[in-house]
């Protein structure tokens, strides 16, 4: 009952309200964002298993996820795909693992959906907030590492979802953290939509 309920409702709302893929074919090119949903994760712990279901029940209610492994092929440079899904992109996914803090391709994707004022869903994946630490090697300048470690204490405080993937429910974790992007993707469309209206309000008074 509670999966077909949920089936229902995410089709509805994504029909009405957040522009499914569908319906993209309809717009301009230029009036088109790269995706959705963009999904911030580190491939070699969770390509496979969290991220990539993610992204495939999320596809299949009709959005657009960005997931690297799915969304680019051999010859795309990095930055020049990833940059502009993350400032075109409505809602972020950071999926937090244990070797996450470890990769600077992770920490930027970060970093930049914050400095984007994206709103970002954090979910925590073997590993708990407090173990997340932006590691210096040497290698990474104190602005980089200030700009990183911003962005993962900001994310931090934010509320997200927990999943252990020995022990927990993997059906009921996927509808719930697809609920939670269809929530606040909702939420992100009437903020959009109310300073889209105060802004044509503004312009006719003056």
């Amino acid at each position: 009952m509670h999966q077909r309920f949920f089936s229902s409702s995410a089709k509805n709302l994504c029909r009405k309200i957040l522009n499914p893929r569908t319906s993209t074919t309809q717009l301009p090119l230029t009036t088109r964002t790269p995706c959705d949903i963009f999904i911030n994760h580190r491939g070699i712990d969770t390509k496979r298993t969290i991220a990539g279901l993610l992204h495939d029940h999320i596809y299949r209610i009709g959005l657009r996820p960005f997931l690297d492994s799915r969304n680019m092929k051999p010859g795309d440079r990095l930055f020049d795909k990833i940059n502009p899904a993350i400032r075109g992109c409505k809602l972020g996914v950071a999926i937090f693992s244990p070797n996450y803090c470890e990769s600077y391709f992770c920490l930027h994707e970060l970093a930049l959906l914050m400095e984007s004022k994206k709103r970002v869903i954090p979910i925590f994946c073997d590993v708990k907030p407090s173990q997340l630490q932006v590691k210096d090697y040497g290698t990474r300048s104190a602005e980089e590492l200030q700009r990183f470690s911003f962005a993962l204490e900001e994310a931090k405080f934010t509320v997200g979802l927990t999943f252990e993937t020995l022990t927990g429910d993997w059906s009921e974790f996927l509808n719930t953290a697809t609920d939670a992007v269809i929530k606040n993707l909702v939420e992100v469309e009437a903020e959009n939509s109310s300073k889209k209206s105060a802004y044509i309000v503004q312009r006719s008074d003056s």
